[in-house]
């Protein structure tokens, strides 16, 4: 079926369009913290470059990047319509992590990005030390 808008019509459409966060990768992070004990989070916090989940008292922002959309070593794939657009836009998405993750750092905060794929059962363990292991270095105020 053809689009009944121009592409210029459709590009401003789309662009309106917000990202509501990747709600199922989230919900299994979530899962794991409650399952490890891992406490004192927050979702939806103000910070720069909007983190997943933020320790406010440690200055942690944990991001958890898609595998497709953040270019997952293992496991991103490249659309092959459109081929170098994609190029161009997951390359952008990679460089404004690498941007967030420098600011953040700068300001004081220290940042863990967690693959997507690092959240399935045969990876969650060494996943879950590696957020524990960053709560513990935290400096005592």
């Amino acid at each position: 079926m053809a689009d009944v808008f121009t592409k210029a019509k459709r590009s401003d459409v789309m662009s309106r369009i917000r990202s509501s966060g990747n709600r199922d990768t989230e919900l299994r992070l979530i899962a794991l913290m409650r399952e490890y004990g891992i406490t004192g989070w927050r979702r939806n916090a103000p910070a720069f470059g909007r983190p997943d989940f933020v320790f406010p008292a440690a200055r942690i922002a944990v991001f958890v990047d898609g595998c497709f959309w953040h270019g997952c070593p293992r496991h991103a794939t490249k659309p092959a319509n459109r081929a170098a657009w994609w190029a161009v836009k997951l390359a952008r998405n990679a460089e404004r992590d690498g941007e967030v993750t420098r600011a953040l750092r700068k300001s004081g905060w220290r940042v863990i990005r967690i693959w997507e794929c690092a959240l399935n059962r045969a990876r969650a363990t060494c996943t879950m030390a590696r957020i524990t292991r960053s709560l513990e270095l935290r400096p005592r105020r």
